[in-house]
């Protein structure tokens, strides 16, 4: 298996919008996902790059993806966010997933970071045991808050 990882390219996105979809699938959302070729390719190569992928390409194909990008923390300055790492089911338990964690944890210690962030379902046992093991911290007192679009949109309207 020639496997290499590497910094995506803006051809990559079609790829990397498959494994995105593949990703919705296994967390039980298949239908959530409204970004496009476009948007990746507009937001992600632009003048100001809004994240950064890494992918997984083995024997010339694209089997796994990292998407990651910059916060900034009161308490620690500028921090990176996974926001998705997914391989193809296919090719789960081949070493990718391990690969695309190191790149990222890596590339983070490059830019100086002091803490990178990611969330993991609480019913996916196998990525927590995998990220306990790496020494990852799995903060269990905090609970991950998000407003969809509808909630934003209420929200406006009702507190004009």
């Amino acid at each position: 298996m020639n496997t290499i990882i590497r910094d995506a390219r803006k051809e990559d996105m079609s790829a990397v919008l498959e494994l995105i979809k593949e990703l919705a699938a296994f967390e039980k959302e298949p239908d959530a996902v409204i970004t496009t070729v476009e948007t990746l390719e507009k937001e992600g190569f632009g003048e100001h790059p809004l994240f950064h992928v890494f992918v997984a390409e083995v024997d010339g194909r694209i089997e796994g993806m990292a998407l990651v990008y910059y916060r900034f923390s009161t308490w620690k300055g500028r921090t990176l966010h996974l926001e998705d790492l997914v391989v193809r089911e296919e090719k789960r338990g081949t070493g990718l997933g391990n690969a695309l964690y190191k790149k990222v944890i890596e590339y983070a210690k490059a830019q100086g970071l002091k803490r990178v962030e990611w969330v993991v379902l609480d019913w996916n046992q196998h990525a927590i045991d995998f990220y306990a093991r790496s020494g990852a911290n799995i903060l269990k007192d905090w609970y991950t808050v998000q407003m969809d679009e509808n909630g934003i949109t209420k929200y406006v309207e009702t507190n004009a």
